[in-house]
């Protein structure tokens, strides 16, 4: 079974990109995409199978951090790993603060984030 993949970034291009680099990684069987983290919180409710989280921080409504203050409330989240993807490496310290597993600099690069998936899949 492939991994469920849910990518949370307010930039189309972003998503696609995303969804691009996932697609050619035989381990990802689902992409879901949201744009923000509100977004991204319905589709946790609706889709129980998720097993990842690329989590952008910079969007509207509800951006990364405050999404990830709500969705490690749960303690039904703690097992799914979220990783940070960003351009702002003074945010790091705040996101594992926050309860993120992982922390990617944007432009993401395939070979890294083929790694990554690999070390959060296991």
């Amino acid at each position: 079974m492939g991994l469920k993949v849910l990518v949370v970034d307010d930039d189309f291009i972003n998503r696609k990109l995303l969804q691009t680099l996932l697609k050619k990684n035989p381990k990802v069987s689902d992409i879901i995409e949201a744009e923000n983290g509100s977004d991204a919180l319905e589709k946790m409710k609706r889709d129980p199978g998720i097993d990842l989280i690329l989590l952008d921080i910079m969007m509207p409504i509800v951006d990364g951090i405050e999404f990830l203050k709500i969705f490690r409330l749960d303690m039904a989240n703690a097992h799914i790993p979220v990783i940070v993807l960003s351009t702002d490496d003074t945010r790091k310290t705040e996101v594992f603060e926050n309860g993120a597993n992982d922390f990617l600099r944007k432009p993401i690069k395939e070979d890294i984030l083929t790694t990554k998936l690999d070390q959060w899949s296991n």
